[in-house]
């Protein structure tokens, strides 16, 4: 960390949690602060359900709640920026204090509960980039007192399909009572089919992608790639907050309730990661995140069978600069290796991380 970015760590960290990170949105939307520029290198592009990422490092959905900023993420370097997650209609979320922060871990909890300003908010602004480069996928979720949950992605698919360069299908929150109970297989069915549906009915396409927690067992994971399978879902990511708290440091903020996010889940995401894609075949397309905070965790995530990695909480503690300095990480490893692509990193982990789980 630079001693630009460790100033700005030791400001952020002045305020609360939830202050801090809207100081952040406020900065990015007024250009600041500027990333190292991440290097262009070919070897680092990805082509996946029909886009070119120009590097495989991702912000993870959460940031950006409202779409404020997804060009901004960009421009830090990150290959494509995650807004979301978006519900129907406007919802606060669940009463503060509700983040915290773990940094003998470098770990994050939250109870946000889906905290957003709603469909017609975020269209506002994601319509008003259209036409711009960059890959920018949208979260969709459901409001937390709807009547029809199901129906909400539905609505989401249809608001945002012309918009989004992909959708994620987000069921993995921990903080929307009942929302995980989507991921048992005969209510993952019924919204698959009605997810796929709805994009075959809009105008635009985009590739669907969902999103499953890391606190799954064998069987449930089984379940899920099935269904995945069947009703043709493009891809996965992999994973959201966990509600483990093994081996944490910190002391009694630990014991808050939430998704836990941050170095502490990087193991077992990753396990669940390589779970996936031994279950789902070399075809599908998978991002891994959870607890990428390095070129080397990064690199990891791959080759345990991600195709494209994500990260957000390692930003918070290691400094905009972050996505950069990964990058460009990423360029001195396949130029040390000599690999035409780093795609060729895929996989050749998958088995000894399948293991760990």
């Amino acid at each position: 960390m630079s001693v630009l970015d460790r100033i700005g760590q030791k400001l952020l960290f002045s305020f609360d949690p939830e202050t801090a990170h809207g100081l952040s949105i406020a900065a990015l939307r007024c250009g600041l602060p500027v990333g190292a520029m991440a290097p262009r290198d070919a070897r680092l592009k990805i082509n996946l359900c029909g886009l070119d990422f120009p590097n495989p490092l991702g912000m993870a959905a959460g940031y950006d709640k409202n779409a404020e900023v997804p060009d901004a993420l960009l421009a830090l370097g990150f290959g494509f920026a995650e807004v979301g997650t978006i519900t129907p209609l406007p919802q606060p979320g669940n009463p503060k204090p509700r983040i915290f922060r773990l940094t003998a871990d470098e770990a994050v909890i939250n109870r946000l509960g889906f905290n957003n300003e709603g469909h017609v908010a975020a269209e506002k602004r994601l319509a008003a980039r259209k036409g711009r480069p960059g890959i920018v996928g949208v979260n969709i979720g459901a409001n937390k007192d709807s009547a029809d949950r199901v129906g909400d992605y539905e609505r989401g698919v249809a608001r945002f399909a012309a918009y989004a360069s992909y959708l994620t299908v987000n069921i993995s929150s921990p903080n929307t009572p009942g929302l995980r109970n989507m991921q048992a297989r005969e209510q993952l069915g019924e919204l698959l089919s009605r997810v796929m549906a709805a994009r075959a009915a809009a105008a635009a396409q985009p590739p669907v992608f969902l999103k499953i927690a890391p606190d799954l067992v064998e069987a449930e994971l089984e379940d899920i790639a099935a269904e995945v399978v069947e009703k043709k879902i493009d891809g996965v990511i992999v994973c959201n907050t966990t509600l483990a708290r093994t081996g944490l440091r910190s002391g009694g903020v630990a014991n808050e309730t939430g998704g836990l996010s941050g170095k502490p889940l990087f193991e077992r995401s990753t396990a669940v990661l390589a779970r996936m894609r031994k279950l789902l075949g070399p075809q599908m397309a998978i991002i891994g995140v959870g607890g990428v905070d390095s070129t080397e965790t990064a690199l990891e995530k791959i080759r345990a069978g991600a195709d494209l990695v994500q990260l957000y909480t390692g930003m918070i503690y290691a400094g905009p600069a972050l996505p950069g300095r990964i990058v460009a990480g990423m360029a001195r490893f396949v130029e040390r290796e000599r690999l035409k692509s780093i795609g060729e990193l895929r996989d050749t982990g998958c088995t000894d991380w399948s293991k760990r789980l």
